[in-house]
């Protein structure tokens, strides 16, 4: 078990954490180049032309990507039930910018920007529509609470100028 991401050891319960994600996609290559040259992750081990296994800072892997059942397939219907998005959690708020621009630089287009009170966060979608969003997490200490206890979130739109100013 785990600490919440980005929280000092011994400040949260130790909890179940997501290790990784595997993905159906249509084009090997494309996908693979796709995740290590936009979004920044390594590759750990390839299976032929059959699937990939990526990951940040040398884990085993955080991401799997194969080919068994969709190579050369179109993306699924938007309509249907599936895969929603996957998140990818940056530590700092200066690594989140420096995504933005690599994501920009490779002329990605960005779906929308939010700020969440609890977190920032940036959409786009991968070359097989996967849904992706990119995000950092605020403090906890900066986090705010309903009279009911619930958590506070919200919607409001994400200043990207702003975020990519941190990027340097």
């Amino acid at each position: 078990m785990a600490t919440h991401p980005g929280e000092p050891a011994g400040t949260a319960a130790a909890v179940p954490i997501i290790g990784h994600v595997h993905l159906k996609v249509s084009d090997l290559d494309r996908s693979e180049a796709f995740y290590r040259d936009v979004l920044g992750f390594e590759t750990t081990t390839r299976y032929g032309d059959q699937a990939v296994f990526m990951s940040f800072g040398g884990y085993h892997h955080h991401l799997g990507l194969n080919v068994w059942h969709s190579k050369g397939a179109p993306p699924a219907p938007i309509d249907r039930p599936g895969l929603y998005h996957l998140a990818i959690l940056y530590p700092t708020r200066r690594d989140l910018a420096r995504a933005l621009r690599r994501v920009i630089d490779a002329g990605v287009a960005i779906d929308g920007a939010a700020d969440h009170d609890v977190s920032e966060a940036i959409y786009l979608h991968d070359p097989d529509g996967n849904g992706i969003e990119l995000y950092r997490d605020r403090p906890r200490s900066e986090w705010r609470y309903g009279a009911d206890g619930s958590l506070v979130m919200g919607t409001a739109p994400l200043d990207l100028r702003a975020l990519l100013a941190e990027a340097d």
